[in-house]
């Protein structure tokens, strides 16, 4: 089955005191690239998310979101440098003394001072909320392969159409080929007449016009397009990644196409492969979105 690369997916579950959203969406990409982007305290998850992810998507940019409403999944704690608050209220009893200030020290002076007091965060081991994360990031994957698979039927719905007017075409260049060896030996002929006055050797314009014919036969190249034509639409049946092999066809489409053009010496060729050349890179562009 032809899939697509470009496709989008999203997944809202929840669970006790948790609500999980994730959404996915994929883009073109010569390779396959995951980017995750989720909250700071799930990043040890962030691995086993990732192979989730390639479990289904072989090909293609992929970026993944992940948001998490509820209760918070880390606890905190107070963390009072005590050594330094008694350093500080010895430093404040100095210098109420020295300066003979008479009011206390009240704990507002204590508490005002920032760096006496940091908190400390731990990450809480939640094997519930890690599973319904991997649940969430299955059925939005999932959804996006959905639709992958349906983009990806229009895709090849369109390229095949594209083969066939290949085939036609190349019908058209293999009905027209021999005529380009015929009317060149019909002018070789002709010239020759007038250059020696209706004195002609025959067997010499037989010899001259059999090498014009090979020179300008495209019958090999003409065989070979219509090799890959069977080979990409063979592709296109396997259930497996076929984009790179695609490509590669599309390539060796457009080598021949190019010797037909250099060898062809016609016009009507030339037209003929002006069309060619437009379809395959029509096809090229469909296949560069081609998982």
């Amino acid at each position: 089955m032809v899939h697509s690369m470009t496709g989008f997916g999203r997944s809202m579950m929840k669970r006790d005191d948790y609500e999980v959203t994730v959404e996915i969406r994929s883009v073109n990409h010569r390779f396959s690239e995951i980017s995750i982007r989720l909250p700071r305290q799930l990043l040890s998850s962030e691995e086993k998310i990732k192979k989730i992810v390639q479990r289904y998507i072989n090909r293609g940019r992929v970026e993944l979101y992940i948001t998490v409403k509820g209760e918070p999944f880390f606890e905190r704690s107070l963390l009072v440098d005590w050594p330094l608050v008694e350093q500080y209220i010895q430093a404040l009893n100095k210098i109420k003394q020295q300066f003979e200030i008479k009011d206390s020290i009240k704990i507002d002076h204590i508490i005002q001072q920032h760096d006496l007091f940091d908190i400390q965060e731990e990450h809480c081991e939640n094997s519930e909320l890690e599973q319904l994360i991997f649940e969430a990031v299955t059925d939005a994957t999932l959804k996006l392969l959905e639709m992958r698979k349906l983009e990806g039927e229009e895709l090849k719905q369109d390229v095949l159409s594209r083969l066939k007017e290949l085939t036609v075409l190349i019908a058209q260049i293999e009905e027209h080929a021999p005529l380009v060896a015929k009317s060149f030996q019909e002018k070789i002929s002709k010239r020759i007449s007038e250059f020696l006055s209706g004195n002609i050797d025959e067997n010499r314009i037989l010899t001259e016009a059999a090498i014009f014919a090979d020179k300008v036969d495209i019958s090999e190249e003409l065989t070979r397009l219509k090799s890959h034509i069977r080979q990409f639409e063979e592709t296109l049946k396997k259930n497996e990644p076929i984009g790179r092999k695609l490509d590669f066809i599309v390539q060796e489409m457009n080598r021949e196409a190019n010797t037909i053009g250099a060898k062809g010496n016609d016009q009507n060729i030339a037209k003929y492969v002006v069309d060619l050349k437009s379809i395959i890179e029509k096809i090229k562009e469909q296949v560069q979105n081609i998982e």
